[in-house]
């Protein structure tokens, strides 16, 4: 069954998947390769799909699988998806690019990420609805961690008390991602850094142990675990 975007919703979701998940192993890109059965994109977009304050999902797909990645959404949520780019940067940008102008909110989102909670977006989009530029859900920083010489000798302990891991999606007003974009000189993998330049505060939210990253292989087998647990958020 197609789940329904809420057509009065303020936020709108773009979700860079072009990559090609080298660290993954061998196989296609990383947005499609399968946990459960299924690829990560459609566990990714099913989950934003469930956000109450979602309008629209673009998703950056590789170019030669734009036409494929429409197919495969299509019975999940209705979605629009264009090329993505070589790079990351390039891929948000070409689908910040078809976010209309009346969209107030723009949510960047990994779709590596692709068990992050509904939850989490509406806590994201929350809080750049009640006034900040820009937002990133965290977790504390619960390893300890070591600053180390270039001949691996340690140089000291970092404090980890002012450390957080940053998971997505980053929540943006549209018009600050958008100046952020054109500000860019470089490549950039966290948008929310590119907001940072401009001089802007970037605000933290609570994010979910759920939101992990899949990169390695070892993540898939914690992930396809993961899928038999309840959202601790919910």
């Amino acid at each position: 069954m197609t789940a329904q975007l809420n057509a009065r919703g303020d936020v709108a979701v773009v979700v860079p998947a072009a990559g090609a998940g080298l660290r993954l192993g061998p196989g296609g890109p990383k947005a499609l390769r399968l946990l459960d059965g299924e690829p990560l994109l459609v566990h990714t977009v099913r989950r934003l799909a469930a956000a109450p304050s979602v309008r629209m999902i673009v998703i950056a797909a590789p170019p030669a699988d734009v036409e494929a990645v429409h197919s495969l959404l299509s019975p999940v949520a209705p979605v629009t998806v264009v090329a993505g780019g070589a790079e990351r940067q390039e891929s948000v940008a070409a689908a910040l690019a078809v976010v209309p102008d009346e969209v107030a909110i723009v949510l960047v989102h990994d779709a590596a990420r692709c068990l992050t909670p509904p939850s989490v977006v509406e806590r994201v989009a929350a809080a750049v609805r009640a006034g900040a530029d820009a937002v990133i859900p965290v977790l504390p920083v619960v390893d300890t961690i070591k600053e180390v010489a270039p001949d691996d000798t340690v140089l000291g302990t970092v404090d980890r008390s002012v450390l957080r891991a940053v998971q997505t999606p980053q929540g943006f007003r549209a018009s600050v991602l958008r100046a952020a974009h054109a500000a860019a000189a470089d490549a950039h993998t966290d948008d929310a850094g590119a907001v940072e330049k401009l001089g802007i505060p970037v605000h933290c939210v609570p994010g979910s142990d759920l939101a992990l990253k899949i990169t390695r292989p070892i993540d898939l087998a914690l992930a396809t675990h993961l899928l038999t647990l309840p959202d601790p958020d919910a």
